[in-house]
């Protein structure tokens, strides 16, 4: 226990879980923006959309960034069996938030003829969305690995699964980013967000569902890790916080709480975030591959250890600096560009 082989690759396998979850719940309501750009078509509400997250969204990214940077550096092996098993839709997603990238600020520079660039802005998000889903679906399902190489073929990626969870990625998406404008937005942008997301919340409930029926399902080690004896009992706070969660942003968006439903739907997707990760702890790439086989050598991770932890600690303190400035609503008509 006490040797550096063990527990660092337990410490990135945690810093690599909270950056995903750090992007997923940052990056996914300025995605939602964009998904619920067509259901928006005035373009003053637009404007104070974009504008809602125009502080954010491209600091967003950085733990994307560091999720990506941080699975190659630290866990070599994962990163050369997972990369070509999702070439092609990690490719799309990049493309997808390059475009929206640039609509996000070309749109602004080219009024009044924007209309390409709203096109792209939310062709991109939904795409960038349902390609992560996608990802997540592969990965769930678990790549045809080899020895210690991927051994499928380039479509592998590409079932009815993946592209379950790449809708219900989208859904969710949608909803953190609708209760977003409802905590940041104020007249009709709140008013109509209220509705799409008491809309979406039903839908992501759904999509929830149906992937936790489908993988204890469908993989035998997931049923056990959740239905035997005494896990059963030891797991069931998950799904029982997360029928809370769902019950609390439902109630505060027919209530009219301002920030109880987007508070709500982090926990939401914290805990379906977390509940995957008991289902598949300790593989990095199930079922074959966990995070000890997948390790870099010790000195490796200890060399790159030094440097996430002394820049960790600001890139959290920067992120919880710019949010703290920018707080409170962003009205029609007021915005940073």
């Amino acid at each position: 226990m006490e040797d550096t082989s063990y527990w660092l690759p337990l410490i990135w396998f945690l810093i690599l879980g909270v950056a995903v979850a750090l992007y997923v719940v940052l990056d996914g309501f300025d995605l939602g923006i964009g998904i619920l750009f067509p259901a928006n078509p005035a373009e003053a509400d637009r404007d104070q959309m974009m504008n809602s997250v125009a502080p954010f969204w491209d600091g967003n990214e950085t733990w994307l960034v560091l999720g990506g940077g941080g699975l190659f550096v630290a866990f070599p092996m994962a990163y050369a069996i997972i990369m070509p098993a999702i070439y092609l839709p990690v490719l799309i997603m990049l493309l997808a938030l390059v475009f929206r990238g640039v609509a996000f600020e070309f749109r602004w520079v080219a009024k009044p003829r924007h209309e390409m660039w709203d096109l792209s802005f939310a062709g991109g998000s939904i795409v960038a969305a349902f390609m992560q889903g996608v990802i997540l679906g592969a990965l769930l399902q678990g790549p045809n690995v080899q020895g210690d190489a991927y051994a499928g073929g380039t479509f592998d990626w590409l079932t009815p699964f993946s592209l379950l969870t790449g809708v219900g990625v989208v859904a969710g998406y949608a909803l953190i980013g609708a209760t977003w404008l409802v905590m940041k937005t104020d007249g009709e942008v709140q008013a109509r967000a209220r509705v799409h997301a008491q809309l979406l919340l039903p839908v992501v409930l759904v999509a929830l569902a149906v992937v936790s029926l489908w993988t204890p399902i469908a993989i035998p080690r997931i049923f056990e890790r959740w239905f035997t004896l005494p896990n059963l009992f030891l797991l069931a706070p998950i799904p029982l916080l997360t029928a809370f969660a769902a019950w609390s942003c439902w109630s505060g968006l027919h209530k009219g709480d301002d920030k109880r439903p987007f508070v709500s739907t982090i926990a939401l997707f914290l805990l379906g975030f977390f509940g995957l990760g008991v289902s598949n702890v300790p593989f990095l790439v199930p079922p074959s591959v966990d995070i000890w086989q997948a390790a870099a050598h010790p000195s490796s991770q200890l060399f790159m250890l030094v440097g996430v932890l002394i820049l960790l600690p600001i890139i959290l303190a920067y992120t919880v600096f710019v949010y703290y400035t920018f707080r409170g609503k962003v009205r029609a008509g007021e915005g940073y560009h």
